[in-house]
């Protein structure tokens, strides 16, 4: 439920939410027109709005919060290949994704640094053969994928989208020397996706020639080529513009380095497209869609990238966290090779680098030529950062030839209008993207990257949002020391041939605040280990961690010493570790909680032959008087205890990730226990039981 006063600020703050406008909507706001707003079922007419205003509201939330986006209709659906098996009514989250209801899209994406060549140059031949393998790998894995629906996995396998991509382009640019928000930057980029996506449409007309087009294919013939007929001729006008042939839309003939590179990757691009449309008039082609450029958040790091999808890099100066405490900063990877590129020498790149370490950023920096500032500008900064409409024409140049669209933000200073931010949302439109999103620093509680600690304030009306002050209450963890005279606990232990002593410092309570472990000679360096693993304990337990997170956490950890103990109720110790923990777990947690990692006492494991094998815990023996004054001992009977859902399924986790690995399929998810060996449900190999 979220009701209450707090809706406001919070059910939103982690949505994509989006905005689908017609063409006739943003002629009737260019105009100044009204604008009819139709029902979904029959088309009609039911109320008309002034269209400024209503845009003038959307821009405003986004000024606000970021939300929402803004898809175009008309223009998805102009490039759309499948229209007779319906219209694009939707995306996923990130606005990448458009195509028919109920599909889903294999994505892949490539780090162009990697065809990078020590020269600057890109590498096409090797860059054609990695889009060839790729489209091939993620055609054959449709059909093994998992769906979460019938629907979705019967309408992906009869039009089997694919969305190859890239990463690393704003590394790619500045490694160059080249300005992210530049005629020539916005070439090479063009260059580069029209070659991806010219190959990867290739590729899929040669597979439709070994196995068949996609089966929703003949219904959508015309339409499909007719999109990659807009597709080719976009190829053809760019290769114009960047060898001076045309209005150069896209780079500025006077720049011949960059000018040569670009035309030589589209060069190669039209060519791609010439063969796969051929291919594709006999073929047909093998699936529905074949490119979109994915955020790449998450694969980025994976894939050692410095910048994510199409984006260019956050900031030239970044803080990484040293795992000792404290931090330190480091100046973006790719200015080095930028300054190579640019011409400066070492003792010239190192005096920059260091002034970039101190300052955050180039401006003012010794030897740079300030005609050199844009090649560094970034996605946020100050004093200098890319201009919005540098996010804009980037998506723009890249656009026409992808098959889906671009899942990119538009950064924007704190400082920004909603003037702006109307503008660049009519500019997208006209520009002809598919999607915008627009994000404006600060404009959430949260954001996931910063560049500064201060933000400027906004100049903004207020009418565009209701500022608000929120406080934080950020409750500090404290210590609770035991008290200088406290009970501990000692146990003498053995796990195959080390032996040890197991201290338990108690609060009054009975708690468990500290823990010793002495094992070996002293300065050794198990001996030390334990040390460290015992301090780190203690301090935990008296700020206040649960004993039961570190049992989670270090029951059934393997490696030596490890075997057979000395102790009755810990028969076997995987670990030292692995014994440490099962004990304090029988000494310190009630039943009902060691009982979901399987950790019973002596006495419950007999107990339980006795009563059908149900688990219950068993008290401490009792003394008794018989009759004529003699002592005598009862064992205490079984408790009668119910163990609900959430602690048998933490159990049967429990269990999973005490499976030890198979050593035929190399997994663990599958193995369960068979007397004491497990088995693997997998391929059927077992640890020693048949």
């Amino acid at each position: 439920d979220l009701g209450g006063k707090d809706i406001t600020s919070v059910q939103y703050q982690n949505a994509n939410n989006s905005v689908r406008v017609s063409d006739e909507f943003m002629q009737a706001v260019e105009e100044g027109r009204d604008f009819g707003l139709r029902a979904r079922g029959t088309g009609d007419v039911i109320e008309t709005v002034d269209a400024r205003a209503l845009f003038r509201k959307i821009s405003e939330a986004t000024w606000a919060c970021a939300d929402p986006g803004m898809q175009y209709d008309d223009t998805i659906n102009d490039w759309h290949t499948n229209p007779e098996s319906g219209r694009i009514t939707a995306s996923n989250p990130c606005s990448e994704y458009l195509s028919l209801d109920n599909t889903a899209c294999n994505l892949a994406s490539l780090n162009l640094m990697k065809f990078r060549l020590e020269d600057g140059t890109f590498d096409v031949q090797r860059f054609v053969h990695a889009v060839e393998t790729v489209i091939t790998a993620m055609e054959v894995s449709i059909a093994f994928g998992d769906f979460p629906t019938e629907p979705i996995a019967v309408n992906t396998r009869e039009f089997r989208q694919l969305g190859i991509g890239y990463a690393n382009l704003g590394a790619f640019l500045m490694s160059n020397g080249l300005a992210y928000d530049s005629r020539e930057g916005r070439a090479l980029a063009a260059a580069i996706t029209d070659l991806m996506t010219g190959v990867a449409y290739r590729r899929s007309a040669e597979l439709a020639g070994v196995v068949g087009p996609y089966a929703g294919y003949a219904r959508n013939a015309d339409a499909h080529k007719r999109v990659m007929n807009k597709h080719m001729a976009a190829s053809y006008e760019l290769f114009n513009a960047t060898t001076g042939d045309g209005s150069a839309t896209f780079v500025s003939p006077g720049v011949v380095g960059p000018f040569h590179a670009a035309a030589t990757i589209a060069l190669a691009g039209t060519k791609e497209w010439a063969e796969g449309t051929r291919l594709g008039e006999v073929n047909g082609w093998r699936n529905a869609q074949a490119s979109v450029l994915a955020p790449t958040g998450t694969i980025g790091f994976m894939m050692d990238c410095d910048t994510t999808g199409i984006e260019p890099d956050f900031s030239l100066k970044k803080f990484k966290k040293l795992v000792g405490g404290g931090s330190m900063d480091i100046v973006n990877g790719q200015v080095a090779p930028a300054l190579v590129a640019l011409g400066y020498g070492d003792s010239e790149s190192a005096a920059i680098v260091d002034y970039i370490s101190e300052h955050g950023n180039v401006v003012g920096a010794p030897f740079l030529n300030p005609d050199h500032y844009p090649v560094f500008d970034c996605a946020a900064g100050d004093p200098r950062q890319i201009a919005p409409m540098g996010h804009v024409l980037m998506m723009a140049a890249t656009q026409p030839f992808l098959s889906g669209a671009i899942s990119k933000t538009v950064n924007l200073p704190e400082s920004a209008t909603v003037e702006e931010i109307s503008d660049i949302y009519m500019q997208s439109w006209k520009l002809g993207l598919k999607a915008t999103a627009v994000y404006r620093d600060n404009c959430k509680v949260g954001q996931p990257l910063s560049n500064s600690k201060a933000a400027a304030k906004t100049d903004e009306p207020a009418k565009a949002t209701e500022v608000q002050v929120v406080e934080k209450i950020v409750e500090v963890p404290r210590r609770e020391r035991l008290p200088r005279t406290r009970t501990s606990k000692t146990t003498s232990f053995r796990v195959a041939e080390v032996e040890g002593y197991l201290t338990v410092g108690e609060y009054a309570d009975g708690r468990p605040g500290e823990i010793f472990l002495k094992m070996s000679k002293q300065g050794s360096t198990l001996a030390g280990m334990m040390d460290s693993f015992s301090v780190a304990v203690s301090i935990g337990l008296q700020y206040g961690v649960p004993l039961e997170t570190y049992v989670a956490k270090y029951i059934n950890q393997r490696f030596e010493p490890a075997g057979l103990t000395d102790d009755p109720d810990v028969r076997m110790g995987q670990s030292i570790m692995d014994y440490v923990v099962r004990r304090l777990a029988l000494d310190y947690l009630p039943f009902d909680t060691r009982s979901v990692y399987g950790i019973y006492s002596t006495s419950e494991r007999t107990a339980a032959l006795d009563n059908g094998g149900v688990y219950a815990p068993v008290d401490d023996e009792e003394v008794h008087q018989d009759e004529v004054g003699h002592e005598v001992v009862v064992p205490a009977q079984p408790v009668s205890v119910s163990i609900d859902a959430d602690l048998q399924a933490a159990r049967a986790s429990a269990e999973r990730e005490a499976a030890p690995e198979c050593v035929t399929c190399g997994t663990n998810s599958f193995q369960q226990r068979s007397g004491s060996c497990f088995c693997c449900r997998g391929c059927g190999q077992t640890t020693g039981c048949s």
